[in-house]
This record gives C-alpha cells, structure tokens and sequence, in this order.
C-alpha cells in the first residue's frame, strides 16, 4: 500500500494542523508501518516494518489517545521527541530533535478536588497517582481521595514532566514511587509513598524503563 503525503496530512479525515519541516512523519496501521517522511537524522523506518510492542506506535494504536513523548530513543536510534495521534487502526507519528520545543498548554501545579461536597486545592507535587474508573478521575494523596473534573486524556497534556502513563487507567507521580516490583506472573508493580500497588501494562513498559532508568 503506497500513501502519498498529502494523504498522510488528512489520513481517514484526520488533519494534521501542524508539521515542523524538520519533522520526521511515520504512519503505522494493522501492525506495520505503512509511510515515512525522513526529517529527523538518523531516524529511519521503511515501510511494511512492523511496530515494536511497547512503541510510540504501539501505545497509540492500542489507547486510541494522543501521546506524548520527550528523551526518547526512536527504535534504538536518535535522541528525540515524539507525538502519536491514533487513526483507526493505527497512528501517525511526528518525530523532532529532542532540542525542538513543542508549545504545550499552561501546565497545571494546582488540581482542585471534591470530596464530601468539599473542595481541596491540592499541590500536583502531593498526589501521589491519579485514575480513572467508572468514568471519573480522582487523584489520590497521602491525605485521602478527591475526584476532578479533568479526564486523564486532558491530563496527560497538562500535568509536569514528573508524571507518566503506567496504564491506561492510571497516571503516577515518580517522585512519590517507593520502590518497583512484581506481581505473581512476573509483572511490574509500582509501589507508591503511601503503599498502594500500581500495574505497568505492557503497553507503557519501554517508556516506564526508559523514563526511570531501569
């Protein structure tokens, strides 16, 4: 299957508002990776190579949410920053140096939660992790439990670098981990300040590694 460019830039409705020239362009579906634009040096996929599990890629296609990664390493290869945006059945993914700065929204140093119809305005250094379940998100504290109004996916974008993705239903702090561990099946388990037990899905695995160093 050959794609074109332009198709990459509205790839089943989906339109890319901006793409740096010095951005490297990959575009994964069913498994493999289908387009690439070079741009980034050193970074090059051709296209039927299938996606790593644990990936940029692999991430995007498997959460269907937008991605974010900086300091990573691109298949084995250059230092840079990258942003997944799912498609279905797949991703686009746009590679930069990791020097290149990409605009963010205003990060968040305050989450502000509800808990006995009380708000608590509480220090993002504090939390410990944040979640979602049954369709709500709460942070979680030494101090106790509060639901927000924010979803995970708005989060994500908004929240410090000290915060990552170590499943889909939970955000940590890794300033607040304790140690690193494993369940009964030889998974990982992060063990948090107040001694709570977090999975790491597979999915975030190489990113968890990658961003603690182990």
């Amino acid at each position: 299957m050959i794609v074109e460019w332009t198709d990459v830039l509205k790839f089943e409705g989906f339109w890319l508002d901006w793409v740096p020239d010095e951005a490297a362009v990959a575009v994964a579906r069913n498994g493999k990776y289908i387009y690439f634009r070079p741009g980034v040096p050193g970074v090059s996929i051709r296209p039927g190579q299938p996606v790593e599990p644990g990936s940029l890629a692999w991430q995007v296609a498997e959460t269907g949410e937008r991605i974010e990664r900086r300091g990573m390493r691109f298949l084995g290869e250059t230092d840079c920053c990258g942003v997944g945006y799912p498609i279905p059945g797949g991703a686009i993914i746009v590679l930069l140096p990791s020097a290149y700065i990409v605009k963010k929204e205003r990060p968040v140093t305050v989450l502000t939660g509800k808990s006995d119809d009380r708000w608590h305005p509480v220090p993002v250094n504090d939390i410990l992790y944040i979640e979602s379940q049954q369709k709500k998100t709460w942070f979680c504290t030494e101090e106790g439990r509060f639901s927000t109004s924010f979803t995970l996916k708005e989060l994500r974008a908004r929240l410090p670098e000290s915060f990552l993705t170590c499943h889909r239903s939970y955000i940590v702090n890794t300033g607040r981990i304790k140690e690193i561990t494993r369940d009964i099946s030889s998974g990982l388990l992060l063990k948090m300040a107040d001694g709570s037990l977090l999975p790491i899905s597979q999915n975030f695995t190489a990113d968890i590694r990658d961003r603690l160093g182990f």
